[in-house]
């Protein structure tokens, strides 16, 4: 039995899996996130710990038995966030998140301090990534940056609350730009550009070998044993390893809070330029490529919540009803509601809906939403494609891949068919599980990281393919004739 632990932007998930691969039992904890000025995305780290005892408890009580014969534990989570701490390892100010765009700035002072700096990451600086992040706080809360002895991930500082240890892995790590991508270690020129040194880094190690194990008071608390903790991956090279998505040309899009449109690959390759991100997988001398849209589920969210629908799925049951794949002409909507990574790089976006009339009812908007995620995926296969990625396979995860008419648009747009697999909204999760068992067991992760069984296979529709193009060249044209107004 493993248990796997996602540290998500919106909720903690955990999962029970046993040795035949199966899911035993799953719990999730929700999370809020802080917007205290534009442009700024933060979270207490304490909330995180407090939302994993949350779902661990729940497990507990539905499955003390299972829990307790858990052999390992992996860990995922969210990409990118800067959690600071002092010399007695607290906190000293809220978790900077990945979707946060304060320190557009900073980057471009980054990359002027490391001209080579795109060679040592593989990346362009981009406001989402740990590093520029230490650059606005060395420059506008100097007394704060003075106190940090420490810099973790998110999923790590979970790691340092269970076991004491600083670790983190490649995955992860490779989206600080403090890694060295192609070498797999820290790069001390991009870390002296940021006024730390190794010292503030955790250890570095592949997301199959074992980091510590867990302490003997969380031990308790949770009723388990003292098992050992995997180094794990980010949530999206957990997903991956949950996915099957792990030889070349395999690929995913994972519908989340964010959108992901993720590559497996055997060797390092780079793109900066075209806004692509180079990262480490989470297995051993592998690496994958991976384009991003930093508002994807969430913006299906925020509109539930604006139109006063009961749910997500209420409203995507709204259009689905009264349109066939397609919406209004002419209606079209801007997804970056939290600025854009891939292919602008442009912290500055805005979302907008362009084309409403007294017509635009709820329905509408919402088909406009799930259009305009599909066009900014498409935007991003175009930067992978671009970048010399070859895609074969691609499977669906995340939990907007529980809408298979959602998923129809995005095959349309893609012009590729898609597989919608189970266990899909725990993807990271059940990956992290995955990579918890391959530290216990050193089994190679092709017997252990298959595809899970598909629950449903969408070919593109040609016909809403034809439909779908006047819109995404609009949609291209409206960005491009307004990013000036909306900065």
């Amino acid at each position: 039995m493993y248990l796997g632990i996602d540290l998500g932007t919106s909720a903690v998930k955990a999962v029970l899996v046993d040795d035949a691969g199966d899911l035993i039992g799953q719990a999730d904890a929700p999370l809020e996130v802080s917007r205290p000025h534009p442009l700024w995305s933060e979270q207490d780290p304490a909330d995180w710990w407090d939302a994993v005892n949350t779902a661990v408890n729940v497990l507990k009580e539905y499955h003390p038995v299972e829990l307790n014969a858990v052999r390992g534990i992996g860990l995922s989570g969210q990409m990118h966030g800067a959690t600071l701490l002092d010399s007695s390892n607290h906190p000293v100010r809220p978790a900077i998140l990945w979707n946060d765009g304060r320190s557009g700035d900073a980057c471009a002072e980054l990359e002027i301090t490391v001209p080579n700096s795109r060679a040592i990451t593989g990346n362009v600086a981009m406001p989402g990534f740990t590093a520029p992040k230490l650059v606005w706080l060395r420059k506008h809360e100097p007394e704060t940056f003075a106190k940090v002895t420490k810099v973790l991930l998110p999923k790590d500082y979970l790691r340092l609350r269970m076991t004491n240890e600083f670790a983190s892995d490649m995955s992860d790590s490779a989206g600080t730009l403090w890694l060295d991508v192609a070498n797999r270690r820290w790069s001390e020129s991009m870390l002296e550009a940021t006024g730390l040194n190794i010292s503030h880094m955790p250890k570095l190690y592949e997301g199959v070998e074992p980091t510590g194990n867990l302490s003997p008071d969380v031990a308790a608390r949770w009723g388990m044993h003292e098992v050992p903790v995997a180094a794990g991956g980010g949530d999206n090279a957990a997903g991956a390893v949950g996915a099957g998505v792990i030889r070349p040309g395999e690929a995913f899009l994972s519908l989340g809070t964010s959108g992901v449109y993720f590559v497996a690959g055997e060797t390092y390759r780079s793109n900066p330029e075209g806004g692509v991100h180079a990262f480490c997988h989470c297995l051993p001398d592998t690496w994958h490529e991976m384009s991003v849209i930093l508002s994807a589920a969430s913006c299906l969210s925020w509109l539930t919540g604006l139109t006063g629908a009961a749910n997500e799925g209420a409203l995507l049951l709204e259009a689905e009803k009264n349109f066939d794949g397609c919406g209004p002409e002419g209606l079209v909507f801007l997804p970056y509601l939290s600025g854009e990574r891939t292919p602008h790089n442009n912290p500055h976006a805005k979302g907008a809906f362009f084309g409403m009339t007294h017509e635009t009812a709820r329905d509408s908007l919402c088909q406009a939403v799930i259009e305009g995620v599909a066009f900014a995926f498409a935007d991003g296969q175009q930067a992978l494609e671009d970048a010399g990625s070859v895609i074969n396979d691609v499977s669906v995860i995340g939990g907007g891949s529980r809408s298979i008419y959602w998923g129809r648009v995005l095959a349309a747009v893609l012009g590729r068919p898609l597989t919608f697999r189970e266990e899909a909204a725990v993807g990271p999760a059940f990956g992290a599980a995955r990579l918890a068992r391959l530290c216990v067991t050193n089994e190679s992760p092709e017997t252990v990281c298959t595809a899970p069984p598909v629950q449903d296979s969408i070919e593109p529709d040609d016909e809403l393919a034809e439909r779908l193009q006047p819109k995404l060249e609009m949609y291209r044209a409206l960005y491009a004739d307004t990013r000036h107004l909306l900065t």
